[in-house]
């Protein structure tokens, strides 16, 4: 009997233990997508597609594809996103990931919340974000062990900001002129898009295909966190599956890989949920 009691008593606290983590991950991540939410500064403005008549042809023709005369420039974006994530190089399997992002435009800023499925009932919660000019990453196992939880660095500041020129794939409207993003042509298939925020530069090669569709985005050095030191690596970004959504034109699909010396590493791949706009 007291045997009994002791298990049910261990069990009652594992579940107020797991319980408590779940809230206070909760709190966390709810308190920083409220701050990317409330940055935003409301913009009462329009799409005119005259700004682009000086820029690259192929980025000329994206901007007639995906978006339309007079449509809003968007503040804020939501994805919620589903597919996978390779923790290492050296795994092959994909572990079953769900995340959620928001964005703000102006200013620049994203918050992305993932949980990864390491085995049945075992996940890894991970946030990303990119507010104040400033990189961070954290994850906690079972949203109690703490896994991640970098500091501030140059690099990490550098590398977010590549993430958010990219991945404005998804809300086109910021990767106008006007917005902040400055395009040089490279040829007739590749620009290179420029941004600057709170201090940092970055730049990436923007691949089109024939129609203007964006179908992938390069840095030839994006930093990756290796053993507690920071190494640039190439990475790539492809994109898929364009949709139609609001008045956009977005793509449905995308994967992410470091491109190793030794090997090619895709660690991020998803298919786009629910898609919000204001």
């Amino acid at each position: 009997m007291k045997i009994g009691v002791a298990v049910l008593t261990l069990l009652a606290l594992l579940t107020i233990t797991l319980l408590w983590g779940k809230v206070s991950w909760y709190r966390y991540t709810a308190g920083l997508f409220e701050k990317v939410y409330a940055s935003g500064a409301a913009q009462e403005r329009y799409v005119d597609l005259d700004e682009i008549k000086n820029l690259p042809v192929p980025v000329q023709k994206y901007f007639r594809l995906v978006l339309k005369e007079g449509a809003p420039i968007i503040t804020h974006a939501f994805l919620s996103q589903s597919g996978g994530f390779r923790v290492k190089p050296e795994k092959e399997a994909w572990s079953p990931m769900e995340a959620e992002q928001y964005f703000s435009t102006r200013p620049r800023a994203f918050v992305w919340h993932a949980s990864i499925a390491m085995m049945p009932g075992v996940a890894v919660n991970v946030c990303d974000t990119y507010i104040e000019g400033e990189g961070k990453t954290k994850g906690k196992l079972m949203s109690l062990f703490t896994l991640i939880d970098t500091q501030s660095a140059s690099e990490l500041d550098e590398g977010a900001l590549q993430r958010y020129l990219a991945e404005a794939v998804w809300f086109p409207t910021a990767l106008l002129p006007s917005q902040g993003v400055s395009w040089n042509e490279i040829d007739e298939y590749h620009a290179e898009a420029s941004v600057t925020d709170a201090g940092t530069t970055v730049s990436l090669e923007f691949e089109f295909n024939e129609t203007g569709e964006i179908v992938s985005v390069y840095a030839p050095r994006r930093y990756r966190e290796v053993s507690g030191a920071y190494e640039a690596t190439p990475w790539k970004g492809r994109f898929a599956d364009y949709i139609d959504f609001q008045g956009y034109r977005i793509p449905s699909k995308a994967e992410v890989e470091w491109q190793l010396e030794e090997q090619l590493y895709p660690y991020w791949r998803a298919t786009i949920g629910q898609v919000e706009y204001d």
